[in-house]
């Protein structure tokens, strides 16, 4: 059976956040895996937390990326941003796409958690497929506000790719 395919948009946004060989990276909504394969190509002394809320994203993330567990450079686990308590105590990158948490409600909490585990230096990195073009001012505003009100500093808003558009906070 071939490996599936990894869309554009994830290879993009992964290329973008340009993963180190030594990296710790945290992933939000790891979905059906594809940028966790991605991520964990890149690691070689680091590893990657992968999340999801969702029981079949996190079974579809473990089935893609069962060498990359076996390796060690992968631990997936179900929970919610909110209840996280990530085994890699300081992480360079974080890693979201089409988490729509961090634009449409008061995620204040989970700012405050990424800022506590993020190393000086180290981002988070927010990226989102715009159907509606006319909801890129809105996504840009909510997510920039939410991570400089949790005293990241927010570095590039990129939307070179439609129809993606990427939010970086850097610690």
């Amino acid at each position: 059976m071939p490996a599936p395919q990894i869309p554009a948009r994830i290879r993009w946004a992964v290329d973008f956040m340009d993963p180190q060989p030594g990296d710790h990276v945290l992933e939000i909504g790891c979905g059906a895996g594809a940028a966790a394969e991605l991520i964990c190509s890149r690691l070689e002394t680091g590893k990657m937390f992968a999340i999801d809320r969702s029981e079949s994203g996190v079974d579809r993330t473990k089935r893609r990326n069962e060498a990359a567990i076996k390796a060690g450079r992968l631990t997936v686990r179900q929970i919610d941003l909110a209840t996280l308590r990530v085994p890699v105590k300081r992480l360079t990158k974080v890693f979201a796409f089409n988490v729509d948490l961090f634009w449409v409600r008061n995620c204040a909490d989970e700012i405050a958690l990424l800022h506590e585990r993020v190393l000086p230096g180290g981002a988070v990195h927010l990226f989102y497929e715009v159907k509606i073009p006319e909801k890129v001012p809105d996504i840009v505003k909510g997510a920039s506000k939410a991570l400089a009100d949790g005293g990241f500093r927010v570095a590039a808003v990129d939307n070179r790719v439609p129809p993606v558009v990427g939010i970086v906070g850097r610690r």
